[in-house]
């Protein structure tokens, strides 16, 4: 699949001017739930490519073709029908402020209200600039950003033959987009911002701040405020026992870390405290988790497991 990405990210270029409009807003459910949204058909239509659908959509380009293996994301044929990924086990973690899975590529944020939630896709740091894990705050609201490149980048750059400025002023040119929120982790060298490129949302492409859309990002500027908590968490394996029993997992690519290597896919303990319990065939639970198609994917119902209990 990586090297399908390298060359979507050379033609993405073509499809300026597509607009974001169908973001996930999802009312939250029930207690004792944790799956929201309704997974989508699309047939396709004469010259759209993944490119074109992922923007449309509001989804990362790499969940798209996760949840459509199998099928050319330069020329799908006409008639063709896509699964949108818009159905996620939500993350485990606090349901509050901006929740961010980096191996999933979508950021979630929590209305205050605890009645809704609002999923985006994200691009975040590439191999070798990973974005960390944190617990953290908003700490500045910045609109109209400037850049200043730090003395890595613009080494990195000058490797490629390009010379950076000191400060990049607001304005068309600027990499952070029209808003930027700083977080208070580290230095504050990480920020949710936006983008002036037509790619890299749903792809590791940045120096380890989070990437959103210029439409999403400009949304969430207007709903947030210095002090919003902030988690970035990295589970692959997500898992939802719902409240009729059934069992769900969503499983997507782990993350390649600076060594080359692919992170492992460790089971999360409530799926092996589940497994043990009921002595399921984890054969079943291994397949799920081995095509990582980024969709929740039904390991067993209610009913089934009151069977096994009789």
């Amino acid at each position: 699949m990586q090297s399908k990405v390298s060359c979507l990210i050379a033609v993405v270029g073509l499809f300026i001017g597509v607009q974001s409009v169908n973001a996930a807003t999802f009312d939250l459910p029930e207690e004792g739930s944790h799956m929201v949204g309704k997974l989508k058909r699309h047939v396709v239509e004469s010259g759209e490519t993944f490119a074109v659908l992922a923007k449309d959509y509001d989804v990362g380009l790499l969940s798209l073709m996760a949840a459509n293996r199998g099928i050319d994301p330069f020329l799908p044929h006409d008639g063709e029908v896509l699964t949108i990924p818009h159905q996620f086990i939500l993350p485990n973690a606090r349901h509050e402020g901006i929740v961010v899975n980096l191996a999933e590529l979508r950021l979630y944020y929590f209305d205050p209200d605890g009645e809704r939630v609002h999923v985006f896709p994200v691009g975040i740091g590439k191999i070798g600039r990973e974005t960390p894990e944190m617990k953290t705050t908003i700490s500045q609201m910045i609109e109209g950003p400037t850049w200043t490149p730090p003395k890595s980048i613009r080494m990195a750059y000058e490797e490629d033959g390009i010379e950076l400025p000191e400060t990049v002023p607001a304005g068309p040119d600027n990499p952070l987009g029209e808003y930027a929120m700083r977080l208070r982790y580290g230095s504050g060298q990480y920020l949710i911002h936006g983008t002036n490129k037509d790619f890299g949302i749903g792809l590791r492409v940045s120096s380890g701040c989070i990437r959103m859309e210029p439409a999403d990002i400009e949304w969430l500027f207007e709903q947030v405020s210095r002090g919003t908590k902030v988690q970035i968490v990295n589970q692959p394996i997500k898992v939802a026992v719902e409240p009729d029993s059934s069992v769900y997992v969503e499983s997507h690519e782990p993350l390649t870390g600076r060594d080359g290597y692919k992170q492992s896919l460790e089971w999360p303990l409530e799926l092996q405290i589940w497994v043990d319990q009921y002595q399921f065939a984890s054969t079943r639970v291994d397949s799920v988790i081995k095509v990582q198609s980024g969709l929740p994917t039904l390991i067993a119902d209610g009913a089934h497991l009151e069977t096994m209990q009789q």
